[in-house]
């Protein structure tokens, strides 16, 4: 579900301020989990499945086998956040600074040398199209996107001004069991769970 500003106030700050507002006040109160796009707030009622979070969790041990011990693969809160740009997020994996991450409130989208997604069954654009569109525009240098509907995914990076804004130059797609690299470190992809259907 996306509940969608007018066009016109689309950038407006007292706008993204007040859906920032109903977002922290909504969080604890009811179910899912919101994020503010270009588009607006999206609810993700959805529960994550067990592929997804054994996704997750075998991305998130396999990077930090393989990073200097200051960059962490994080998962959960708080959320990552790009005030000017109106965009509020939540990666799967964030890959940043343990020294980045003191302090309150949201971590700054700058901070980070990555975002991980693994792409969910019940909405797989916000993925694939959404963030894709939104991670350059908070400058987030990397993206990786893992879909366990089809056993591929694709390192988006190399930010680069285009006229609809900035947008990734370069995607390097893989298949599950090759080894794939999110910004200086690679991983294998070999034995990640795909959905049932899939």
């Amino acid at each position: 579900m996306t509940i969608a500003p007018d066009d016109t106030q689309q950038g407006a700050s007292p706008l993204y301020r007040a859906m920032r507002d109903f977002v922290e006040s909504a969080d604890d109160d009811l179910p899912g989990k919101f994020e503010i796009t270009k588009e607006g707030i999206v609810l993700d009622m959805m529960s994550p499945t067990r592929p997804h979070e054994l996704t997750v969790l075998r991305v998130r041990k396999r990077l930090e086998k393989v990073m200097p011990d200051e960059i962490v693969a994080h998962t959960g809160e708080p959320d990552v956040e790009d005030e000017p740009e109106g965009i509020m997020r939540r990666p799967d994996v964030m890959v940043i600074a343990e020294g980045d991450m003191e302090g309150e409130g949201s971590f700054d989208a700058r901070t980070l040398v990555a975002a991980v997604e693994v792409v969910s069954r019940s909405n797989p654009d916000n993925d694939w199209v959404s963030k894709t569109r939104d991670y350059p525009l908070m400058g987030i240098p990397v993206y990786a996107i893992f879909d366990p509907r089809t056993g591929k995914g694709a390192v988006l990076s190399d930010i680069h001004s285009t006229p609809d804004g900035p947008r990734y130059a370069t995607r390097k797609d893989f298949v599950y069991g090759e080894d794939v690299t999110i910004a200086d470190w690679a991983i294998s992809t070999e034995g990640l769970p795909l959905y049932a259907d899939a």
